[in-house]
């Protein structure tokens, strides 16, 4: 049995049992709402395998078009000048080129597309609209959404067109993307878990009031555990996996309280409405946004 197929086993098999749990428990608004959220998990889990296994076409499509959504809803909540429309067309135009260098495996163009061209054209891009008040403001707020939901979640692109590792057998870039996305969502799953029911000491209670020391910890074991259990999916030593089960637990963490920033910042619980029990887009991937570009440099160092 392959990598990929013992894992779509164990995936479907947690919904599984997650779904007959739901379904015996007593009828309240909270076992709805968790009910909508395995509904939404079994579509999400589907349309994730469905176009990553496609090959590299299938994700990089895929995580463009995630991009694009999550992009759309950051630009919806935060307060914008009638004037910034015209950067923001810019800003959405430079996710084909970022998302195409990943689809080439074209590292060097990947790697600065975002962080110093677009940087360097946008501003340029508001200088010719000649409205000088908020610029400054304006134009952080463009460039800080497209280096997090556009530079940050292109990594998972690239991390699919990867070719096996030197001494990996047939383990490559699809199976190490399968990991690194499974491992940042049971993160968030093992926070909510262990928090729930052993948390007491809050981290950041003006930012996240349900984020607990409690949970982290418990998050922190069981992830990295998952991490070392899920080894077979990379090329990673037990060490290098045991290293990489830390890293993503921790900056799951991260990525969760930033985003979570924004949303206080803007007075919003959610991002959204497009995914049933989860909210918006930037509700399911804040995790990822810190997770893929750290993973993905951790993973390149490494084996290529």
């Amino acid at each position: 049995m392959s990598p990929v197929t013992t894992l779509l086993l164990l995936v479907f098999a947690a919904l599984a049992f997650a779904t007959l749990i739901v379904r015996r428990m007593k009828r309240n608004r909270p076992v709805e709402e968790l009910g909508n959220r395995i509904r939404s998990w079994w579509i999400m889990a589907a349309l994730f395998f469905g176009l990553v296994l496609l090959g590299k076409g299938g994700a990089v499509a895929l995580f463009a078009v995630v991009s694009y959504l999550a992009v759309k809803e950051y630009f919806t909540m935060i307060p914008i000048r009638r004037v910034d429309r015209r950067i923001i067309f810019w800003a959405y135009l430079s996710i084909l080129p970022q998302y195409g260098w990943a689809y080439a495996g074209w590292y060097e163009m990947f790697i600065i597309w975002i962080p110093v061209y677009t940087f360097l054209l946008l501003p340029f891009r508001q200088v010719l609209t000649g409205e000088t008040k908020g610029f400054v403001e304006s134009t952080g707020k463009v460039q800080w959404g497209l280096m997090l939901f556009v530079f940050s979640i292109s990594h998972l692109a690239f991390l699919a067109t990867l070719p096996p590792a030197e001494g990996a057998g047939n383990v490559g870039g699809v199976e190490t993307l399968l990991y690194l996305v499974v491992l940042t969502e049971l993160n968030d799953i093992y926070q909510y878990l262990f928090g729930k029911r052993f948390g007491k000491r809050k981290i950041v209670p003006k930012v996240s009031p349900n984020k607990t020391v409690e949970g982290f910890l418990g998050a922190l074991t069981a992830t990295t555990a998952t991490a070392l259990a899920l080894t077979f999916l990379t090329p990673f030593t037990l060490p290098e996996a045991l290293m990489a089960g830390m890293l993503i637990a921790s900056a799951g963490f991260v990525g969760d309280v930033v985003v979570s920033m924004i949303k206080r910042d803007v007075g919003i619980k959610d991002s959204g409405t497009l995914i049933p029990g989860h909210g918006g887009i930037l509700d399911r991937i804040d995790s990822l946004t810190y997770t893929a570009p750290l993973f993905f440099h951790y993973l390149y160092y490494l084996h290529y």
